[in-house]
């Protein structure tokens, strides 16, 4: 049975919660991997003046964004090798991926970040408003496939709230084990400490630790 954007958009948690799970997996990455250009995993509290910006980029053309706003949360992701796109369709969008978008994420939508000449790179968009009780995408026509928009393979980690599915992403991609007690501890959102942080075997300073900590906005007590 195929998995789509329509699949993910009933299953993410409320915005709140979402932001938190951004937060949780960036920390995560930070004291896995100290070099910031090898992370999975971001997040900035000051993506602008009032927005915040979750990211995931795997280094070899899928990504996915998500612009949490006064307004609520747009989320775009983009799987490369999806029939959906816009490589393959003659740089234009599916129909239908962003028609009804509301004009209140139109600056994410058009965003030069998230597009590649002028065309933005999604073959998913949700969007959730703060007065919305749910997640909206678009009425899309799929094409056949187990994962056509490549929304199950990119956002199966963002749908876990135990931490479990980021722990067996982590240990493969690391090439090593990983403490899940602290993984999950982390995923609570619990103040980091220099004990978690050696759990992990991380080989961080506190120092650029605590840097990361604060473009982050994640609690910390490692001093």
């Amino acid at each position: 049975m195929a998995v789509t954007a329509h699949d993910v958009a009933g299953s993410l948690p409320d915005i709140a919660t979402l932001r938190e799970r951004c937060r949780a997996l960036a920390v995560l990455e930070a004291i896995l991997s100290p070099e910031e250009e090898s992370r999975y995993y971001s997040f900035t509290r000051s993506w602008s003046d009032d927005e915040e910006m979750a990211s995931m980029d795997n280094g070899s053309g899928d990504a996915w964004s998500i612009v949490f706003s006064p307004a609520g949360a747009f989320l775009r992701g983009f799987d490369h090798e999806s029939p959906m796109s816009p490589a393959v369709n003659d740089e234009e969008l599916w129909p239908g991926l962003v028609d009804t978008v509301p004009e209140v994420f139109s600056a994410a939508v058009n965003e030069p970040a998230f597009s590649y000449e002028g065309t933005l790179e999604a073959t998913v968009c949700l969007w959730r408003r703060v007065d919305d009780d749910q997640w909206h995408t678009g009425d899309i026509d799929f094409p056949d496939g187990a994962d056509p928009d490549g929304a199950d393979r990119l956002f199966s980690v963002l749908l876990d709230s135990t931490g479990l599915a980021y722990h067996g992403f982590a240990e493969d991609y690391y090439g090593k084990a990983i403490n899940f007690d602290a993984v999950r501890e982390i995923f609570a959102l619990a103040p980091l400490t220099a004990n978690m942080v050696r759990r992990l075997k991380a080989d961080r300073s506190t120092a650029a630790l605590l840097a990361d900590l604060s473009y982050i906005g994640y609690p910390a007590q490692l001093t």
